[in-house]
């Protein structure tokens, strides 16, 4: 399994016109290929320079030294989504940042897309693509097209949605706040108190397993529970428990 970094810049210094790709990971072996598949092709997709880092939060099964084997620049930090997205951030300097969660993969032309439409908006903005959740289960399509109406209407992003965001926005709201759950949801709460996010219509395609393990519908209450819960002030940590 080798990275075709080719087209990727991995310099630290910062560089106009570059998105940098976060990927936080932890234990995934088993999927790594595929992702490191998908992320070594997008040079060929893409014309935007980019460069990639995997930020691993305490993997015990290999996830971090088989990255790093293939030729992905690969750092550590503490366990928890939020803190590693921060600490990817932090070692990569490109102008436009893109988390991508390890389950979704991009749209062809994913990166070109982030870069025009942050340019056409002619300040620091952000914005997130539409998402497809993969899944036989036809409900899976419902629960995307009202996960991609709910955001176009109320301005906040999932992950899922592969965020992306000026990095002087990012460090303006200062990062992702270091909670547990619902991170993502609290990252673009104070994002759209600046500007309301770019939604673009491309979708990236996430994984739908943990809606098939788990149960569709008892995902989606759960979902839902939570998300009242927090608008409601229920603290993100006691959220988390209740989410594993």
């Amino acid at each position: 399994m080798t990275g075709d970094l080719t087209n990727v810049n991995t310099s630290t210094e910062s560089t106009d016109s570059t998105v940098s790709i976060v990927v936080p990971v932890l234990n995934e072996i088993e999927t790594l290929p595929e992702l490191l598949r998908h992320l070594s092709r997008l040079g060929k997709s893409n014309a935007i320079h980019y460069d990639i880092v995997l930020v691993d939060g305490g993997s015990h099964d290999g996830t971090g030294q088989a990255a790093t084997q293939a030729g992905f620049r690969v750092v550590s930090s503490p366990k928890g989504r939020a803190r590693q997205m921060n600490a990817g951030a932090s070692v990569i300097r490109g102008d436009i940042l893109l988390f991508l969660h390890a389950d979704t993969r991009l749209p062809q032309n994913a990166l070109e897309q982030v870069h025009s439409a942050l340019e056409q908006t002619g300040q620091a903005s952000w914005g997130r693509f539409n998402v497809r959740i993969t899944g036989d289960a036809f409900m899976l399509k419902i629960v995307a097209g009202m996960m991609n109406l709910r955001s176009r209407i109320t301005g906040i992003a999932t992950g899922d949605q592969a965020i992306f965001i000026h990095r002087s926005l990012f460090d303006e709201v200062g990062g992702f706040p270091d909670l547990p759950l619902m991170e993502d949801i609290e990252l673009s709460k104070r994002l759209r108190a600046i500007t309301r996010p770019v939604c673009l219509h491309s979708r990236v395609i996430t994984s739908g397993r943990r809606w098939i393990d788990n149960g569709v519908w008892k995902t989606i209450v759960l979902m839902w529970q939570l998300r009242w819960a927090y608008w409601r002030g229920v603290p993100a940590e006691q959220l988390a428990e209740r989410y594993r």
